[in-house]
Protein backbone atom coordinates (compact mmCIF):
# COMPACT_ATOMS: atom_id res chain seq x y z
CA UNK A 1 0.00 0.00 0.00
CA UNK A 2 1.34 3.41 -0.97
CA UNK A 3 -0.03 6.60 0.58
CA UNK A 4 0.46 10.03 -1.00
CA UNK A 5 -0.74 13.23 0.65
CA UNK A 6 -2.29 15.52 -1.96
CA UNK A 7 -3.70 18.22 0.34
CA UNK A 8 -2.94 19.45 3.86
CA UNK A 9 -4.75 22.74 4.26
CA UNK A 10 -5.81 23.71 7.76
CA UNK A 11 -7.73 20.70 9.09
CA UNK A 12 -8.52 19.36 5.61
CA UNK A 13 -6.64 16.35 4.33
CA UNK A 14 -6.64 14.52 1.01
CA UNK A 15 -4.78 11.29 0.40
CA UNK A 16 -4.30 8.99 -2.55
CA UNK A 17 -3.95 5.38 -1.47
CA UNK A 18 -2.65 2.92 -4.04
CA UNK A 19 -3.28 -0.81 -3.53
CA UNK A 20 -1.20 -2.97 -5.94
CA UNK A 21 -3.15 -5.38 -8.12
CA UNK A 22 -1.23 -8.33 -6.68
CA UNK A 23 -2.40 -7.38 -3.15
CA UNK A 24 -5.99 -7.37 -4.31
CA UNK A 25 -5.43 -10.70 -6.09
CA UNK A 26 -4.04 -12.21 -2.88
CA UNK A 27 -7.05 -11.01 -0.89
CA UNK A 28 -9.36 -12.37 -3.58
CA UNK A 29 -7.68 -15.80 -3.37
CA UNK A 30 -8.14 -15.78 0.40
CA UNK A 31 -11.84 -14.95 0.03
CA UNK A 32 -12.34 -17.64 -2.63
CA UNK A 33 -10.53 -20.20 -0.49
CA UNK A 34 -12.95 -19.46 2.33
CA UNK A 35 -15.84 -19.66 -0.11
CA UNK A 36 -14.58 -23.01 -1.43
CA UNK A 37 -15.32 -24.77 1.86
CA UNK A 38 -18.84 -23.31 1.90
CA UNK A 39 -19.86 -23.53 -1.77
CA UNK A 40 -22.47 -26.04 -2.88
CA UNK A 41 -22.50 -26.35 -6.68
CA UNK A 42 -24.08 -29.04 -8.89
CA UNK A 43 -21.55 -31.68 -10.00
CA UNK A 44 -19.09 -31.02 -7.19
CA UNK A 45 -18.72 -32.55 -3.77
CA UNK A 46 -18.83 -30.13 -0.83
CA UNK A 47 -15.46 -28.41 -0.46
CA UNK A 48 -14.16 -29.78 -3.79
CA UNK A 49 -15.14 -26.93 -6.13
CA UNK A 50 -11.93 -25.74 -7.91
CA UNK A 51 -10.94 -22.15 -7.09
CA UNK A 52 -10.65 -21.42 -10.83
CA UNK A 53 -14.29 -22.42 -11.27
CA UNK A 54 -15.37 -20.31 -8.29
CA UNK A 55 -13.49 -17.36 -9.77
CA UNK A 56 -15.44 -17.67 -13.03
CA UNK A 57 -18.77 -17.68 -11.17
CA UNK A 58 -18.16 -15.42 -8.18
CA UNK A 59 -14.96 -13.60 -9.12
CA UNK A 60 -16.42 -10.15 -9.87
CA UNK A 61 -18.71 -10.20 -6.86
CA UNK A 62 -15.92 -11.38 -4.58
CA UNK A 63 -13.50 -8.77 -5.93
CA UNK A 64 -16.11 -6.05 -5.35
CA UNK A 65 -16.37 -7.21 -1.72
CA UNK A 66 -12.57 -7.22 -1.43
CA UNK A 67 -12.39 -3.66 -2.74
CA UNK A 68 -15.14 -2.53 -0.38
CA UNK A 69 -13.33 -4.06 2.61
CA UNK A 70 -10.04 -2.59 1.42
CA UNK A 71 -11.49 0.93 1.33
CA UNK A 72 -12.08 0.96 5.09
CA UNK A 73 -9.05 -1.11 6.09
CA UNK A 74 -6.53 0.85 4.04
CA UNK A 75 -7.97 4.24 5.00
CA UNK A 76 -7.97 3.43 8.71
CA UNK A 77 -4.42 2.10 8.47
CA UNK A 78 -3.19 5.16 6.57
CA UNK A 79 -4.75 7.62 9.03
CA UNK A 80 -3.50 5.63 12.02
CA UNK A 81 0.01 5.64 10.54
CA UNK A 82 -0.22 9.44 10.27
CA UNK A 83 -1.40 9.61 13.92
CA UNK A 84 -4.42 11.73 12.96
CA UNK A 85 -7.93 11.73 14.43
CA UNK A 86 -10.67 12.15 11.80
CA UNK A 87 -13.43 14.56 12.79
CA UNK A 88 -15.96 12.38 10.97
CA UNK A 89 -16.10 9.44 8.59
CA UNK A 90 -13.70 9.95 5.65
CA UNK A 91 -15.12 10.25 2.13
CA UNK A 92 -13.89 7.86 -0.57
CA UNK A 93 -13.86 8.14 -4.32
CA UNK A 94 -12.81 5.50 -6.83
CA UNK A 95 -11.82 5.84 -10.50
CA UNK A 96 -14.88 6.98 -12.48
CA UNK A 97 -13.65 5.59 -15.79
CA UNK A 98 -15.60 2.37 -16.40
CA UNK A 99 -12.82 0.74 -18.37
CA UNK A 100 -10.35 1.42 -15.55
CA UNK A 101 -12.84 0.07 -13.01
CA UNK A 102 -13.24 -3.13 -15.05
CA UNK A 103 -9.47 -3.59 -15.11
CA UNK A 104 -9.30 -3.23 -11.32
CA UNK A 105 -12.09 -5.77 -10.79
CA UNK A 106 -10.38 -8.10 -13.26
CA UNK A 107 -7.16 -7.79 -11.24
CA UNK A 108 -5.31 -6.11 -14.13
CA UNK A 109 -4.75 -2.67 -12.55
CA UNK A 110 -3.80 -1.15 -9.22
CA UNK A 111 -6.60 0.32 -7.08
CA UNK A 112 -6.33 4.04 -6.40
CA UNK A 113 -8.49 5.47 -3.63
CA UNK A 114 -8.93 9.23 -3.17
CA UNK A 115 -9.69 9.95 0.50
CA UNK A 116 -10.83 13.29 1.92
CA UNK A 117 -11.40 14.04 5.59
CA UNK A 118 -11.02 16.62 8.31
CA UNK A 119 -8.94 16.06 11.42
CA UNK A 120 -9.51 16.92 15.06
CA UNK A 121 -7.27 19.90 15.84
CA UNK A 122 -4.41 19.57 18.26
CA UNK A 123 -4.52 21.90 21.24
CA UNK A 124 -3.00 22.06 24.68
CA UNK A 125 -5.26 21.39 27.66
CA UNK A 126 -4.50 24.14 30.13
CA UNK A 127 -4.28 24.07 33.91
CA UNK A 128 -7.79 24.26 35.35
CA UNK A 129 -6.72 25.48 38.78
CA UNK A 130 -6.89 29.09 37.58
CA UNK A 131 -10.61 28.89 36.84
CA UNK A 132 -12.71 30.57 39.51
CA UNK A 133 -16.33 29.52 39.95
CA UNK A 134 -18.86 31.06 42.33
CA UNK A 135 -21.41 28.45 43.38
CA UNK A 136 -24.77 29.99 44.40
CA UNK A 137 -26.27 28.15 47.38
CA UNK A 138 -29.72 28.66 48.90
CA UNK A 139 -30.13 28.13 52.64
CA UNK A 140 -33.19 25.90 53.11
CA UNK A 141 -34.90 27.73 55.98
CA UNK A 142 -38.07 26.81 57.88
CA UNK A 143 -39.71 29.90 56.35
CA UNK A 144 -38.91 28.64 52.86
CA UNK A 145 -40.35 25.21 53.63
CA UNK A 146 -43.48 26.75 55.15
CA UNK A 147 -43.98 28.80 51.99
CA UNK A 148 -43.65 25.70 49.84
CA UNK A 149 -46.17 23.87 52.03
CA UNK A 150 -48.61 26.77 51.55
CA UNK A 151 -48.12 26.52 47.78
CA UNK A 152 -48.89 22.81 47.91
CA UNK A 153 -51.97 23.51 49.99
CA UNK A 154 -53.12 26.21 47.54
CA UNK A 155 -52.76 23.82 44.61
CA UNK A 156 -54.98 21.36 46.49
CA UNK A 157 -57.68 23.87 47.36
CA UNK A 158 -61.15 22.48 48.02
CA UNK A 159 -64.39 24.32 47.23
CA UNK A 160 -67.79 24.32 48.88
CA UNK A 161 -71.02 25.27 47.09
CA UNK A 162 -72.43 28.71 47.89
CA UNK A 163 -75.70 30.46 46.94
CA UNK A 164 -74.17 33.85 46.15
CA UNK A 165 -72.86 35.49 42.99
CA UNK A 166 -69.50 34.28 41.72
CA UNK A 167 -66.34 36.30 42.22
CA UNK A 168 -62.67 35.86 41.39
CA UNK A 169 -61.05 32.78 42.96
CA UNK A 170 -64.41 30.97 43.01
CA UNK A 171 -64.68 27.69 41.14
CA UNK A 172 -67.58 27.44 38.70
CA UNK A 173 -68.97 24.17 37.40
CA UNK A 174 -70.20 25.01 33.90
CA UNK A 175 -71.58 23.58 30.67
CA UNK A 176 -70.72 25.52 27.53
CA UNK A 177 -71.10 25.40 23.76
CA UNK A 178 -68.82 27.55 21.60
CA UNK A 179 -69.78 28.87 18.17
CA UNK A 180 -67.93 30.73 15.42
CA UNK A 181 -70.05 32.31 12.66
CA UNK A 182 -73.03 30.61 14.24
CA UNK A 183 -71.55 27.12 13.89
CA UNK A 184 -70.27 24.92 16.71
CA UNK A 185 -66.57 24.11 16.42
CA UNK A 186 -64.59 21.06 17.50
CA UNK A 187 -63.28 21.25 21.06
CA UNK A 188 -65.52 24.20 21.90
CA UNK A 189 -68.02 22.36 24.11
CA UNK A 190 -67.93 20.66 27.52
CA UNK A 191 -70.18 19.62 30.39
CA UNK A 192 -69.38 19.80 34.10
CA UNK A 193 -66.19 21.75 33.46
CA UNK A 194 -64.42 23.12 36.55
CA UNK A 195 -63.19 26.69 36.06
CA UNK A 196 -61.54 28.91 38.69
CA UNK A 197 -62.30 32.54 37.89
CA UNK A 198 -59.15 34.61 37.52
CA UNK A 199 -56.96 31.61 36.74
CA UNK A 200 -56.48 32.66 33.11
CA UNK A 201 -57.31 29.15 31.98
CA UNK A 202 -59.60 30.39 29.19
CA UNK A 203 -59.00 32.99 26.49
CA UNK A 204 -58.96 36.65 27.61
CA UNK A 205 -62.39 38.05 28.50
CA UNK A 206 -64.12 34.70 29.07
CA UNK A 207 -63.70 34.45 32.82
CA UNK A 208 -64.33 38.15 33.44
CA UNK A 209 -67.83 37.88 31.97
CA UNK A 210 -68.73 35.07 34.38
CA UNK A 211 -67.99 37.15 37.49
CA UNK A 212 -71.35 37.92 39.11
CA UNK A 213 -73.18 34.88 37.75
CA UNK A 214 -75.09 32.45 39.98
CA UNK A 215 -75.90 28.74 39.93
CA UNK A 216 -78.62 28.00 37.40
CA UNK A 217 -77.89 31.10 35.34
CA UNK A 218 -77.24 30.99 31.57
CA UNK A 219 -75.07 33.60 29.92
CA UNK A 220 -73.82 34.28 26.39
CA UNK A 221 -70.09 35.04 26.61
CA UNK A 222 -68.67 36.90 23.63
CA UNK A 223 -64.90 36.82 23.08
CA UNK A 224 -62.34 37.02 20.29
CA UNK A 225 -59.63 34.41 19.90
CA UNK A 226 -56.09 35.88 20.04
CA UNK A 227 -54.32 36.38 16.73
CA UNK A 228 -51.57 33.99 17.87
CA UNK A 229 -54.01 31.30 18.99
CA UNK A 230 -52.70 27.77 18.43
CA UNK A 231 -55.59 26.64 16.22
CA UNK A 232 -55.17 28.58 12.98
CA UNK A 233 -58.85 28.21 11.96
CA UNK A 234 -59.88 30.05 15.14
CA UNK A 235 -57.10 32.63 15.47
CA UNK A 236 -58.41 36.19 15.50
CA UNK A 237 -62.06 35.18 15.09
CA UNK A 238 -64.96 36.34 17.29
CA UNK A 239 -66.84 33.59 19.10
CA UNK A 240 -69.89 33.15 21.31
CA UNK A 241 -70.08 30.67 24.16
CA UNK A 242 -73.46 29.72 25.61
CA UNK A 243 -72.57 29.04 29.24
CA UNK A 244 -74.77 27.46 31.90
CA UNK A 245 -73.51 27.78 35.49
CA UNK A 246 -74.25 24.58 37.37
CA UNK A 247 -72.63 25.54 40.67
CA UNK A 248 -70.54 28.20 42.38
CA UNK A 249 -67.86 26.99 44.76
CA UNK A 250 -66.05 29.17 47.28
CA UNK A 251 -62.44 28.26 48.15
CA UNK A 252 -61.87 26.90 51.62
CA UNK A 253 -58.85 28.05 53.58
CA UNK A 254 -56.37 25.16 53.33
CA UNK A 255 -55.03 23.84 56.61
CA UNK A 256 -51.71 22.02 56.58
CA UNK A 257 -52.17 19.35 59.21
CA UNK A 258 -52.04 15.60 59.69
CA UNK A 259 -55.28 15.09 57.76
CA UNK A 260 -53.96 17.16 54.85
CA UNK A 261 -50.76 15.09 54.72
CA UNK A 262 -52.66 11.80 54.84
CA UNK A 263 -54.98 13.05 52.09
CA UNK A 264 -51.88 13.53 49.91
CA UNK A 265 -50.84 9.92 50.55
CA UNK A 266 -48.20 10.57 53.23
CA UNK A 267 -48.11 8.84 56.62
CA UNK A 268 -47.98 12.03 58.66
CA UNK A 269 -47.32 15.77 58.59
CA UNK A 270 -43.68 15.12 59.51
CA UNK A 271 -43.34 12.82 56.49
CA UNK A 272 -44.86 15.53 54.28
CA UNK A 273 -42.40 18.11 55.60
CA UNK A 274 -39.53 15.68 55.03
CA UNK A 275 -40.67 15.02 51.45
CA UNK A 276 -41.02 18.74 50.77
CA UNK A 277 -37.56 19.44 52.17
CA UNK A 278 -36.02 16.73 49.97
CA UNK A 279 -37.86 18.11 46.96
CA UNK A 280 -36.69 21.67 47.62
CA UNK A 281 -33.09 20.58 48.21
CA UNK A 282 -33.10 18.60 44.99
CA UNK A 283 -34.71 21.45 43.04
CA UNK A 284 -32.26 24.09 44.25
CA UNK A 285 -29.36 21.66 43.92
CA UNK A 286 -30.18 21.16 40.24
CA UNK A 287 -30.44 24.91 39.66
CA UNK A 288 -27.14 25.47 41.42
CA UNK A 289 -25.57 22.76 39.29
CA UNK A 290 -26.88 24.38 36.11
CA UNK A 291 -25.46 27.78 37.03
CA UNK A 292 -22.09 26.33 38.01
CA UNK A 293 -21.94 24.38 34.76
CA UNK A 294 -22.83 27.50 32.78
CA UNK A 295 -20.07 29.47 34.50
CA UNK A 296 -17.54 26.73 33.79
CA UNK A 297 -18.50 26.36 30.14
CA UNK A 298 -18.32 30.14 29.69
CA UNK A 299 -14.87 30.17 31.28
CA UNK A 300 -13.68 27.34 29.03
CA UNK A 301 -15.12 29.02 25.96
CA UNK A 302 -13.18 32.19 26.84
CA UNK A 303 -9.97 30.27 27.51
CA UNK A 304 -9.81 28.22 24.28
CA UNK A 305 -9.73 29.32 20.68
CA UNK A 306 -8.63 26.80 18.07
CA UNK A 307 -9.56 25.95 14.51
CA UNK A 308 -12.71 23.86 14.16
CA UNK A 309 -13.52 21.16 11.59
CA UNK A 310 -15.96 22.90 9.19
CA UNK A 311 -18.02 19.75 8.71
CA UNK A 312 -18.70 19.43 12.46
CA UNK A 313 -19.70 23.10 12.70
CA UNK A 314 -21.97 22.78 9.69
CA UNK A 315 -23.58 19.63 11.06
CA UNK A 316 -24.20 21.27 14.44
CA UNK A 317 -25.52 24.46 12.82
CA UNK A 318 -27.92 22.51 10.59
CA UNK A 319 -29.40 20.80 13.65
CA UNK A 320 -29.76 24.06 15.60
CA UNK A 321 -31.19 25.95 12.63
CA UNK A 322 -33.78 23.27 11.90
CA UNK A 323 -34.95 23.43 15.51
CA UNK A 324 -35.19 27.23 15.36
CA UNK A 325 -37.15 27.34 12.10
CA UNK A 326 -39.42 24.46 13.17
CA UNK A 327 -40.24 26.28 16.43
CA UNK A 328 -41.02 29.51 14.57
CA UNK A 329 -43.24 27.68 12.12
CA UNK A 330 -45.19 25.93 14.88
CA UNK A 331 -45.68 29.24 16.69
CA UNK A 332 -46.70 30.99 13.47
CA UNK A 333 -44.00 33.62 13.99
CA UNK A 334 -41.27 35.13 11.84
CA UNK A 335 -37.80 36.53 12.46
CA UNK A 336 -39.32 40.01 12.34
CA UNK A 337 -41.61 39.03 15.21
CA UNK A 338 -38.43 38.14 17.15
CA UNK A 339 -36.94 41.60 16.40
CA UNK A 340 -34.22 40.19 14.16
CA UNK A 341 -33.55 39.11 10.59
CA UNK A 342 -32.80 35.70 9.16
CA UNK A 343 -29.22 36.78 8.40
CA UNK A 344 -28.60 38.01 11.97
CA UNK A 345 -30.22 34.89 13.41
CA UNK A 346 -28.02 32.64 11.28
CA UNK A 347 -24.93 34.50 12.43
CA UNK A 348 -25.99 34.14 16.07
CA UNK A 349 -26.74 30.43 15.81
CA UNK A 350 -23.59 29.71 13.84
CA UNK A 351 -21.64 31.25 16.72
CA UNK A 352 -23.57 28.94 19.06
CA UNK A 353 -22.74 25.95 16.85
CA UNK A 354 -19.03 26.87 16.92
CA UNK A 355 -19.14 27.15 20.72
CA UNK A 356 -20.76 23.73 21.07
CA UNK A 357 -18.25 22.07 18.76
CA UNK A 358 -15.29 23.74 20.49
CA UNK A 359 -16.46 22.76 23.96
CA UNK A 360 -17.40 19.28 22.79
CA UNK A 361 -13.90 18.69 21.41
CA UNK A 362 -12.32 20.12 24.57
CA UNK A 363 -14.39 18.00 26.96
CA UNK A 364 -13.74 14.89 24.85
CA UNK A 365 -9.99 15.56 24.98
CA UNK A 366 -10.02 16.15 28.73
CA UNK A 367 -12.04 12.99 29.27
CA UNK A 368 -9.75 10.97 27.04
CA UNK A 369 -6.54 12.22 28.65
CA UNK A 370 -7.87 11.47 32.13
CA UNK A 371 -9.57 8.16 31.37
CA UNK A 372 -13.06 9.35 32.25
CA UNK A 373 -15.33 6.35 31.73
CA UNK A 374 -19.07 5.81 31.56
CA UNK A 375 -20.01 2.46 33.08
CA UNK A 376 -22.66 0.07 31.81
CA UNK A 377 -24.51 0.54 35.09
CA UNK A 378 -24.72 4.30 34.50
CA UNK A 379 -26.08 3.78 30.99
CA UNK A 380 -28.62 1.25 32.24
CA UNK A 381 -29.80 3.73 34.89
CA UNK A 382 -30.24 6.31 32.14
CA UNK A 383 -32.30 3.82 30.12
CA UNK A 384 -34.52 3.11 33.15
CA UNK A 385 -35.01 6.83 33.80
CA UNK A 386 -35.96 7.39 30.16
CA UNK A 387 -38.38 4.45 30.27
CA UNK A 388 -40.05 5.86 33.38
CA UNK A 389 -41.03 8.91 31.34
CA UNK A 390 -43.41 6.68 29.36
CA UNK A 391 -45.73 4.96 31.88
CA UNK A 392 -47.12 1.72 30.51
CA UNK A 393 -44.49 1.57 27.75
CA UNK A 394 -41.40 0.95 29.86
CA UNK A 395 -40.61 -2.43 28.30
CA UNK A 396 -40.92 -1.09 24.75
CA UNK A 397 -38.59 1.82 25.56
CA UNK A 398 -35.94 -0.50 27.05
CA UNK A 399 -36.14 -2.81 24.02
CA UNK A 400 -35.84 0.19 21.71
CA UNK A 401 -32.53 1.21 23.25
CA UNK A 402 -31.30 -2.38 23.31
CA UNK A 403 -31.93 -2.71 19.58
CA UNK A 404 -30.51 0.71 18.63
CA UNK A 405 -26.87 1.13 19.70
CA UNK A 406 -26.80 4.64 18.21
CA UNK A 407 -29.66 5.74 20.47
CA UNK A 408 -27.95 4.06 23.41
CA UNK A 409 -24.83 6.07 22.63
CA UNK A 410 -26.94 9.25 22.78
CA UNK A 411 -27.57 8.49 26.46
CA UNK A 412 -23.85 8.06 27.08
CA UNK A 413 -22.89 11.53 25.80
CA UNK A 414 -24.52 13.67 28.53
CA UNK A 415 -23.29 11.30 31.25
CA UNK A 416 -19.74 11.55 29.92
CA UNK A 417 -20.01 15.33 29.70
CA UNK A 418 -21.20 15.67 33.28
CA UNK A 419 -18.40 13.43 34.56
CA UNK A 420 -15.80 15.52 32.72
CA UNK A 421 -17.40 18.69 34.13
CA UNK A 422 -17.13 17.20 37.64
CA UNK A 423 -13.49 16.31 37.00
CA UNK A 424 -12.67 19.90 35.99
CA UNK A 425 -14.60 21.37 38.92
CA UNK A 426 -12.47 19.28 41.30
CA UNK A 427 -9.42 21.12 39.94
CA UNK A 428 -10.98 24.59 39.66
CA UNK A 429 -11.38 27.06 42.51
CA UNK A 430 -15.04 26.84 43.56
CA UNK A 431 -16.37 29.07 46.33
CA UNK A 432 -19.89 29.02 47.75
CA UNK A 433 -22.04 32.14 47.86
CA UNK A 434 -25.30 32.28 49.80
CA UNK A 435 -28.13 33.60 47.61
CA UNK A 436 -31.89 34.05 47.72
CA UNK A 437 -34.09 31.55 45.88
CA UNK A 438 -34.95 34.16 43.25
CA UNK A 439 -31.25 34.47 42.36
CA UNK A 440 -31.35 30.96 40.96
CA UNK A 441 -34.11 31.93 38.56
CA UNK A 442 -33.05 35.33 37.28
CA UNK A 443 -31.59 34.32 33.93
CA UNK A 444 -31.49 31.65 31.26
CA UNK A 445 -30.22 28.42 32.82
CA UNK A 446 -29.87 26.47 29.58
CA UNK A 447 -26.50 24.73 29.99
CA UNK A 448 -26.46 22.98 26.61
CA UNK A 449 -22.98 24.31 25.89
Amino acid sequence: MQVTETLAEGLKRELTITIPAQDLASKLDDKLSTLKSQARLPGFRPGKVPVTHLKKIYGKQAMAEVINDTLTESTNAAIAERKEKPASEPNFSLPEDEAEAEKIIAGEADLQIAVTYEIIPEFEVKDFSGIEIERPVVDITDELLDERLKQIASSNTTYSDVKRKAKNDDQLTIDFVGKVDGEEFEGGSAEGFKLVLGSGQFIPGFEDQLVGTKAGETKAVEVTFPEEYGAAHLAGKPATFDVTVQAVGAPEEPIVDEAFAINLGLESLDKLKEAVKNQVENEFGQRTRMKVKRQLLDALDDAYDFELPPSLVEQEFDGVWKQVTDDLEKAGRSFEDEDTTEEKAKEEYRTLAERRVRLGLLLAEVGGQNDVQVTNEEIQRAVVMRAQQFPGQEREVVEFFQKNPQQLASLRAPIFEDKVIDFILELAKVTDKSVAPADLEDDDDDTDQ
